[in-house]
């Protein structure tokens, strides 16, 4: 899939969203979203365990058992499926991060946005995260997420940081962190807060050089 196709369909999705949106109430459109959330839940079969539970278990979810830890102050769902080589971003530390992702825009069941096509396939995302006493800021330098919404982050993206090593692979079984997430639109990339619609992502992180 070319760049120019990629925008496009972000594009043609969110002129989707906005006709529908402007004969809807913002909380209408709050509810529609929630309950996109809660089928999509039903629908992949998901396991929601509380954050409680989550830290009971050594900060892990169970893959086998589909299980998604929600964060009640921002409303994302987690599920980390590989912690990752490597170390976690310290405090007081800067890193370029590499990003491999796929978007899927909940609410319309799409396909949004992808850097895992032969076009991107040597262009990932790149973005720059800052860990300021355990809190975690970032910006995109470049990629599909910088060139369709800009260079500002999904705050959804930042909710693995605490729980993930970013590393690069240095033996044979060393292995990048992977999470899946479902970012409401107020922890969204720029057109979901707009429009109001819900993501999920697959993301891989690895530290750049």
């Amino acid at each position: 899939m070319s760049k120019t196709k990629i925008i496009m369909l972000a594009l043609g999705v969110c002129f989707l969203l906005s006709a529908c949106n402007k004969t809807e109430t913002y909380a209408e459109l709050k509810d529609k979203e929630r309950s996109a959330i809660n089928q999509f839940i039903i629908d992949k079969g998901i396991k929601v365990i509380s954050e409680t539970d989550f830290k009971a278990n050594g900060e892990v979810t169970n893959v086998a058992n589909n299980e998604f830890v929600l964060f009640g102050s921002n409303g994302v769902y987690m599920q980390i499926v590989r912690k990752g080589c490597g170390e976690k971003i310290k405090s007081g530390e800067s890193v370029n991060v590499i990003c491999r992702f796929l978007e899927r825009n909940v609410m319309a069941d799409t396909l949004q946005l992808t850097n895992n096509s032969l076009y991107f396939a040597s262009m990932p995302d790149v973005m720059q995260v800052s860990n300021t006493s355990g809190t975690y800021s970032a910006s995109f330098a470049k990629g599909a997420m910088y060139s369709v919404y800009g260079p500002s982050v999904p705050t959804g993206w930042l909710v693995p940081f605490p729980y993930i090593n970013v590393g690069r692979p240095v033996n044979e079984n060393d292995e990048i962190a992977k999470v899946k997430l479902i970012v409401p639109a107020e922890a969204g990339q720029q057109k979901a807060s707009q429009y109001v619609y819900p993501c999920y992502y697959e993301i891989t992180f690895e530290r750049g050089i």
